[in-house]
């Protein structure tokens, strides 16, 4: 009879990582042949950016960004509708013993992102910088 491995703290969290960067693959990949029938997906070109695991990894949370942006929460919406022919799909594809629940969530980093330039870019905040910049050639 086979044992039980113990898996460290670091190794279970590189699978963690490595199962939902396969369970972001295989999304991606559903989602540019277009195997969900539903038009709003279709229609729509998804990025699913990040797949974040649970640590049993029974729950996986996907955060997509259609390009462009466009209806963005319509999108979402269409693929929480569609999330069960998408769970049964990534638990074919990834072969693990339990398949993981999906929830899908609109990907906020790139707004943030903006939001953290338009903040650079502010004369004031970049004034600052630059006295910062030349106290450090002092």
């Amino acid at each position: 009879m086979a044992r039980r491995q113990d898996f460290t703290a670091e190794q279970q969290s590189v699978r963690v990582l490595k199962v939902g960067e396969r369970v972001r693959h295989i999304l991606s990949e559903l989602l540019a042949r277009q195997e969900v029938h539903d038009d709003i997906v279709s229609a729509a070109n998804i990025a699913v950016t990040e797949v974040r695991m649970s640590p049993d990894l029974r729950n996986a949370t996907a955060y997509v960004k259609p390009l462009l942006g466009a209806d963005e929460d319509a999108v979402v919406k269409a693929l929480r509708q569609n999330t069960a022919y998408l769970q049964r799909e990534v638990a074919k594809r990834l072969g693990l013993k339990f398949a993981p629940k999906l929830k899908f969530c609109s990907d906020e980093s790139f707004d943030e992102a903006d939001r953290i330039e338009k903040l650079l870019r502010d004369p004031k905040v970049a004034r600052d910088l630059s006295d910062d910049l030349e106290a450090g050639d002092e």
